[in-house]
């Protein structure tokens, strides 16, 4: 635990505020500064009125596959850290909470086990400190990442799949009843982009036919620098959900709705190449071209992108076949660059977005992508520029 755990506060799940620090290192155990303390989650007692966080905690060489315990009064903290152990004599790694809607409002344990083989669901007891029963065993699963959302009377479990830091396609089963049967693996989003290159951490209940995946963006070679990627999630007309990959959207919590944002698309071909640059053609991109051999000299430009005057949202969507990033750099009308990391896709037809936000100035801009970088860029399949913020 190289860092205390903070928390943040929202009225919108738009605008944030950083709160007092919810768990602090302590020397000499399972949560010192040596050792792995992730993916926190916080369940509210109503009967004992605490709320009590979860997390997966572990040594630094990830053997020890413990979860851990603390409690607070207050949702922010500070927590007071109870203990570390193996759920029921089992390893845990990867984990997430599920409190179920009875009137003992009955939490739950998910968790990763057996050397992340077997993914399992073991009920708490009524203080929410320790795993009392086990109640359901997915075989050979390989689920990681897990969370649950419970849809008219349907419980739906979500998780990733093991592939180390590397993305996958998450999955969704469903079952009736926590001991299952569980259904067939469904994928939550097109396969091939392995979840927007990303892996599911939570999941929230808006609505009935709307809730928000979370998920983590991880950089395996810079962990510090990892991100989140926030999407609606839908059940439409009965069907499993799937996510809605909108670049930028917002949310009415008082009607449980979204909105998604409609920008204007700016094809990368029609702008001006210089250096290397060159078009490729592939049935993946739009019009079924991108320009490619970015960076390295290689530089392109779109004219007479429409601006608002004000720091706008610009999707840029690319594709790279590495096995590593890419970054590209963006100025606007000749201004200071701006550096735009580029995940790799998963091959050279797999085209993802990444956002950056620029000011353009009211009327015609020019954007000028990876003048003066060394390295290459990711191939680039178009831009959306949108005035919502």
């Amino acid at each position: 635990m190289e860092k205390t755990r903070h928390t943040t506060v929202s009225p919108d799940l738009a605008t944030w505020t950083r709160q007092n620090d919810a768990l602090t290192p302590i020397a000499g155990g399972m949560i010192s500064t040596g050792n792995i303390v992730e993916r926190p989650k916080v369940i509210y007692n109503r009967n004992t009125g605490e709320y009590v966080m979860w997390f997966h905690s572990d040594s630094s060489n990830y053997g020890a596959a413990q979860v851990g315990v603390a409690v607070a009064r207050t949702p922010c903290g500070p927590f007071t850290y109870r203990g570390s152990f193996r759920p029921l004599n089992a390893e845990s790694r990867d984990m997430g909470t599920f409190v179920d809607d009875d009137a003992a409002q009955t939490a739950y344990l998910l968790y990763a086990s057996d050397n992340n083989q077997n993914f399992k669901i073991s009920r708490l007891d009524a203080n929410y400190y320790n795993v009392v029963t086990q109640v359901s065993v997915i075989s050979r699963s390989t689920f990681e990442s897990p969370g649950i959302i419970k849809r008219n009377g349907v419980y739906h479990l979500f998780a990733s799949k093991t592939t180390g830091w590397d993305p996958n396609a998450n999955k969704v089963v469903t079952a009736s009843s926590l001991a299952g049967p569980w259904s067939a693996e469904s994928d939550i989003a097109p396969r091939n982009t392995r979840t927007y290159f990303s892996q599911n951490t939570f999941n929230l209940p808006i609505s009935q036919n709307f809730a928000i995946y979370m998920g983590d963006r991880w950089r395996p070679s810079l962990l510090g620098s990892s991100r989140y990627i926030w999407y609606p999630m839908t059940w439409s007309n009965g069907n499993l959900p799937q996510i809605v990959p909108a670049d930028v959207w917002s949310i009415d919590l008082a009607s449980g709705t979204y909105t998604a944002a409609q920008g204007t698309t700016y094809e990368a071909e029609r702008g001006t190449m210089s250096g290397g640059a060159r078009l490729l053609n592939n049935t993946a991109f739009s019009g079924g071209t991108c320009v490619g051999y970015l960076g390295n000299g290689g530089s392109l430009t779109l004219n007479n992108v429409q601006g608002i005057g004000a720091d706008q949202w610009i999707s840029l969507y690319y594709a790279n076949a590495d096995s590593t990033w890419r970054n590209t750099t963006v100025s606007a009308n000749g201004g200071a660059a701006a550096r735009v990391d580029q995940p790799n896709t998963g091959g050279g037809s797999v085209v993802l977005s990444v956002p950056v936000k620029l000011f353009l100035r009211s009327g015609a801009n020019s954007i000028t992508f990876s003048a003066g970088q060394s390295n290459w860029a990711a191939d680039l399949d178009k831009i959306v520029v949108y005035t919502a913020t």
